[in-house]
């Protein structure tokens, strides 16, 4: 464990050199998540669009991308309508619910008919990856360079986001300590207990949750963890809790040989624990069907107490939660009801923390939908625009004065009608890469955005990193999904009880004889040549 320790810090001291954006998506987790706020950081004019691009016809452009609400801006709404006129576009977005993106998306690339900038999930998804190598997208390496903001993507970001060292897509850049746990604060002071420290009081606060009344109503309606369907993988919880326990992330090394997690004791600790949040109600018991977009809801209905998912959500619940409360007459003094950290300390001593990649998907473009190399670059100028300071504000925030109150030169004031701003703003920054970093105004920074931060950047000291996320299996492309399911599934059935320990052992051995094996020696003789 100790050498695993050491290892995650070498990683993470190489890669905290990068500055990626510091507002990213919520629910992505893992991955993966939305975030209407922007990134942090000075504020200047963008320039608009050149004397020669005012004299081209506007850029047909449809695009595709997750969205995590079920309301969300359509093709004519005022911010959209801004946008398509500083950027010289004519737009229409495409959006897909988050929870059932992965499954468009391959839908979607077996048709053939693909939108002219897609949002690709998993660089390294075997759909993704197979059309790559039948060269179904355009190869971006020697493009970036031609542009102001891209040509300062980050070196190891890229190298994470790339297949076989080709950028496929521009990546979207997001914070690597950026996840952990937020939760009703309120809620913890009502049962007596302090932030919890160890994975046993993380537990004790789950049950008092459910147990001690915490919304004083003096009924049994209440219980402690939200989690949901997720689509890289089937929930951001137990990602972060096999960590917890120490679990490798994703793969682990023993004897110079990469190991998958699930082969190692501590991961099946992991699902033991969460078999016991199941089993006691401790956790929704629809947390393998929950829809991402409703994540938040239990926390602001007062019907759950936590969310393990990425900090930066903690603030977002919490807004919601004051609005709710007002609404109903109920709002009393309280400065904040959500508070965050970023991970408890595991039977070994130690805090393991899931880190993201640096990214959070690619933006890539289709060469069946983008024939010449003029419109790709039109497109990567469209791109790189994006991230200009005046473009990330627009897109996070939208328009000063009916979306936004601008603070100064460097914060805002968000409007508190949900859903005017669901319905024109949220969803539309999921398609800003922030290359080099966050550039807009943000969210004036009250006690808890300060705390998200804080935890941020503390959770980079203690990251342990995937040491085979650079590599490309040609297994993988081919039976991926297969083998991914199989483990999915397996893991579902036994924290609901439907496999017991046998069952589980079972399903790692069919996955060994359904491309497993090959996978694993695949995996390994690409990490031996990185060494050589």
């Amino acid at each position: 464990m100790k050498k695993k320790k050491k290892q995650a810090k070498r990683v993470s001291t190489f890669l905290i050199l990068s500055t990626v954006c510091a507002a990213a998506l919520a629910g992505c987790s893992s991955g993966s998540g939305s975030s209407s706020e922007g990134a942090s950081g000075g504020s200047s004019a963008a320039p608009s669009a050149s004397a020669s691009a005012e004299a081209e016809k506007p850029l047909k452009l449809n695009i595709m991308l997750p969205i995590f609400k079920t309301n969300y801006p359509k093709d004519d709404s005022p911010v959209a309508a801004e946008l398509e006129k500083l950027t010289n576009t004519d737009i229409h977005f495409e959006w897909v619910p988050n929870a059932s993106y992965g499954d468009k998306f391959n839908i979607t690339l077996a048709s053939g008919n693909l939108p002219k900038i897609i949002y690709v999930p998993d660089s390294k998804g075997p759909s993704f990856v197979s059309a790559v190598k039948s060269g179904a997208f355009w190869d971006l390496t020697d493009k970036l360079k031609n542009y102001p903001n891209l040509s300062q993507a980050n070196e190891v970001i890229l190298n994470n986001s790339s297949i076989n060292g080709k950028t496929y897509g521009i990546y979207r850049g997001r914070e690597l300590g950026r996840n952990g746990v937020y939760y009703r604060q309120d809620w913890l002071e009502k049962v007596g207990l302090q932030q919890p420290k160890t994975i046993d009081d993380f537990y004790n606060m789950l049950k008092a949750f459910k147990e001690k009344d915490p919304d004083g109503n003096g009924k049994d309606d209440t219980y402690g963890l939200v989690m949901v369907k997720w689509t890289a993988g089937w929930g951001a919880g137990f990602d972060q809790i096999k960590l917890w326990f120490g679990a490798p992330n994703v793969w682990g090394e023993k004897d110079g040989k990469l190991v998958p997690e699930f082969e190692y004791d501590e991961y099946f600790e992991a699902l033991k624990f969460m078999k016991k949040l199941y089993d006691e109600k401790l956790v929704n018991q629809d947390f393998a069907v929950m829809d991402s977009a409703k994540w938040t809801d239990p926390l602001v209905n007062g019907q759950a107490g936590a969310i393990i998912d990425v900090v930066d959500g903690a603030a977002r619940a919490d807004d919601k939660i004051h609005a709710a409360l007002k609404d109903a007459g109920k709002e009393d003094s309280r400065e904040q009801y959500v508070d965050v950290f970023g991970a408890v300390t595991g039977p070994d001593g130690q805090i393991h923390t899931l880190p993201t990649s640096g990214f959070a998907g690619l933006l890539a473009i289709p060469k069946s939908s983008v024939k010449s190399e003029e419109e790709v670059d039109r497109i990567l100028k469209f791109l790189d625009q994006l991230n200009e300071p005046d473009l990330q504000t627009l897109t996070s925030f939208g328009l000063e004065g009916k979306h936004y109150k601008k603070i100064d030169d460097k914060t805002l004031e968000r409007s508190s009608d949900s859903v005017l701003l669901e319905s024109e703003v949220e969803g539309l920054n999921q398609m800003v890469p922030y290359i080099p970093e966050g550039k807009g105004l943000q969210v004036a920074q009250t006690p808890l955005r300060l705390k998200q931060t804080e935890v941020q950047l503390k959770n980079r000291d203690t990251i342990v990193a995937n040491p085979a996320e650079p590599f490309i299996s040609e297994v993988y492309a081919q039976k991926g999904q297969q083998l991914g399911n199989i483990i999915n599934d397996a893991r579902i059935k036994f924290i609901v009880g439907q496999i017991d320990e046998k069952g589980w052992r079972d399903a790692i051995e069919l996955w060994k004889k359904s491309g497993g094996d090959d996978y694993v020696k695949e995996i390994n003789e690409l990490y031996a040549a990185s060494k050589s």
